[in-house]
């Protein structure tokens, strides 16, 4: 029984890394990258060489301090992929599988492209103001540097949870527990942990976490509680729309009144027919929508 499962579980591995998603790429460059980093550490410790094994982390973890910043631009980019310990790693990267299959779900794999990195931007950005702005950490400021993943992964995990709030997953001890009460408690606990011992780090998540909201908030129209496709707005001509609109007086003036129950069929396969495209839109892009799909949005937006 155990070996079927092994073997079954070695499957869904080579399957998932095999599919070649954007998902599986980003979690094989961090795994690579972390074994790079463990490998060539054991070797300078062989060698009695830790001091140098820390500055080899620090020229790619992005610094608190903005001269050594300006120094080392990549290192905005370079940190969302380092790791050092196992446990940080593996932690990171199990969150990124869970919430990125869930994200792939409901949007593409470009938005979860996207938001890794705004994300993991937003987080470096939001370390560094606050390093360099509030004084209980004017001192650290020489010495710090933040490095790994989480606010690139906590940036994907919010904006599902902005996206789809109520959709519901099963946690071990748990059991159904909707999206938006996990986003809530990964922010809760770094609000409250800003004090403890690592304050950047608590900052950064909070800047990825604000960076997912507001991607989702801003890339759709979006309240809290429901997220709908944008509707692109295309613009007609004048005459066209005195024709239509005429026409459709002529076809309408000869309709005897709809009854409730006609009334509330014919909505709710309007509804039905907009679903699928907006569903649509998700999937593939407004570019797929063909002329009549992108015509019935537009009759659609204008009510």
């Amino acid at each position: 029984m155990y070996s079927q499962m092994f073997q079954q579980w070695i499957q869904d591995i080579r399957r998932f890394f095999g599919s070649k998603s954007i998902l599986s790429r980003l979690i094989l460059i961090n795994l690579a990258i972390w074994i790079i980093f463990f490998i060539v550490k054991q070797i300078l410790w062989l060698f009695q060489a830790q001091e140098l094994s820390a500055e080899l982390v620090r020229f790619f973890a992005v610094p608190a301090d903005p001269e050594i910043l300006l120094k080392r631009p990549w290192t905005l980019f370079s940190y969302m992929f380092l790791h050092e310990r196992f446990w940080h790693i593996f932690f990171n990267m199990y969150m990124l599988y869970i919430g990125g299959r869930i994200f792939l779900q409901h949007l593409t794999e470009r938005h979860l492209l996207k938001i890794y990195f705004i994300g993991g931007l937003a987080g470096a950005l939001v370390y560094v103001l606050s390093f360099n702005i509030f004084p209980v950490f004017r001192d650290a400021i020489p010495s710090s540097a933040a490095l790994g993943a989480s606010a690139s992964v906590l940036a994907i995990l919010i904006a599902i949870a902005t996206y789809r709030p109520n959709y519901t997953i099963n946690l071990a001890f748990f059991g159904p527990v909707k999206m938006k009460h996990i986003a809530i408690v990964f922010v809760l606990l770094d609000l409250l942990s800003i004090s403890g011992s690592n304050s950047g780090g608590h900052l950064a998540h909070l800047g990825g976490a604000m960076a997912g909201f507001l991607y989702i908030v801003f890339s759709f129209k979006t309240s809290v509680g429901t997220a709908k496709i944008r509707i692109p707005k295309v613009k007609v001509p004048d005459f066209l729309k005195k024709k239509n609109k005429s026409k459709f007086k002529d076809v309408n003036r000869n309709k005897r009144p709809l009854s409730d129950e006609e009334y509330n069929i014919r909505k709710a396969k309007q509804q039905k027919e907009i679903d699928k495209i907006l569903e649509k839109i998700s999937r593939s892009g407004y570019d797929s929508l063909s002329s009549k799909e992108k015509e019935i949005l537009f009759r659609q937006s204008k009510h």
